[in-house]
């Protein structure tokens, strides 16, 4: 039982460090990626595939398991592992993400955050009360605190208030966590495209002692480079022995460089929605199956690859499925997607650990 994190190999050149993160189901090896299961399942695929595919930690949201099926109903099942039948760590994100994406649907007060639901249009409170009520009940390992996403293109003056009203909130959920010792609650850094307000709100949540700290806000718009920015300006002020998890971001080139600024863990739907529109990653590409010259491509997927897609089938099948529609296309896809991306953080981690992350990093740039 209990959350700790051990660091194993950093490399001397920049930030990058691998290491475990030890949780009551069970340990994740970082750097890591982390496959999005918003409504308690990542879309298409089995526990039994994730695990195939070498996932360790898989996310589900506050916001939408509260609409459907509700908390209660999770509760009684037994909590999330038990509901969803996946028995490795999870995390649950807060529904702070929603306050951004269903904006239009939103209005935001200190209280907290009151939404039409998309689903039915029924009239939703969430407090950072009721966020960590409603992650105490569900039992995910890992809990986010109750945050407000401004957009990237807000004014500094937005940017700082929801910046401070985070933080406000952040002290409010530390007071309404129920499980401490069984669920560890992490703190999100904001400030949009402020490195000085980024490395103020890092340093504030860093004094709290917090099991773990999540860079929030990014990844919503803004550019590559910005992204990067935001990342150099915040990690390195987030404490040494504690993991960082940056979310919303599951791109080769943004991973690298938040590894390299001394990031652990990522999540992102990327690679079961590429999955549902017929596109493959494959080695740092994306391949659209419905392309012409897959009809008659008679090889796997990646040869490299050990996932059950790439062992079974051919692209000229993966491309038949895809044109014809058929749901195995969706999930032979998904599954070879999740892989690659978890795959590419294993190879990081290997390369830290053996000293040689620069190295990579610049074989990597000039392949």
């Amino acid at each position: 039982m209990g959350f700790s994190f051990q660091r194993q190999a950093s490399c001397s050149q920049t930030g990058a460090r691998a290491g475990v993160f030890h949780t009551p189901h069970g340990q994740v090896e970082t750097p890591g990626f982390m496959p999005v299961g918003t409504l308690a399942t990542v879309k298409g695929l089995t526990p039994k595939q994730l695990q195939a595919a070498g996932a360790q930690m898989v996310l589900a949201n506050t916001y939408h398991l509260h609409l459907q099926p509700g908390e209660a109903i999770i509760e009684r099942a037994g909590g999330l592992h038990q509901f969803m039948g996946w028995h490795a760590p999870i995390l649950t994100d807060s529904g702070g993400f929603q306050v951004f994406s269903l904006s239009e649907l939103s209005k935001i007060t200190e209280t907290g955050v009151t939404f039409r639901s998309a689903r039915d249009g029924q009239i939703i409170e969430m407090t950072p009360e009721r966020s960590i009520q409603i992650q105490n009940a569900l039992g995910a390992d890992v809990i986010m605190a109750f945050d407000e996403c401004p957009p990237h293109a807000a004014e500094r003056s937005e940017v700082m208030a929801a910046t401070e009203r985070t933080y406000r909130w952040l002290e409010r959920c530390i007071k309404a966590h129920q499980h401490p010792d069984d669920q560890a609650l992490f703190g999100i850094v904001q400030g949009g495209v402020h490195p000085d307000l980024r490395e103020a709100a890092a340093q504030s949540l860093a004094a709290l002692n917090l099991p773990g700290y999540a860079i929030g806000g990014v990844s919503v718009g803004e550019s590559q480079e910005l992204i990067h920015a935001v990342v150099e300006a915040t990690a390195p002020h987030l404490p040494l022995n504690k993991p960082r998890y940056l979310m919303g971001v599951g791109t080769y080139r943004e991973m690298v460089q938040a590894i390299a600024a001394g990031v652990d863990l990522f999540d992102c739907v990327i690679p079961t929605r590429l999955g549902r529109h017929g596109v493959a990653l494959v080695q740092g590409e994306r391949w659209n199956l419905k392309n012409a010259r897959f009809r008659e491509d008679f090889f796997a997927l990646d040869a490299s690859c050990p996932c059950y897609t790439c062992a079974n089938f051919s692209r000229a099948y993966l491309a038949h499925l895809v044109r014809s529609r058929e749901l195995l296309g969706n999930t032979l896809l998904s599954l070879h997607n999740v892989t690659e991306l978890i795959r590419f953080t294993r190879k990081i981690r290997a390369a830290i650990l053996n000293d040689r992350f620069t190295e990579w990093w610049q074989e990597e740039s000039e392949a």
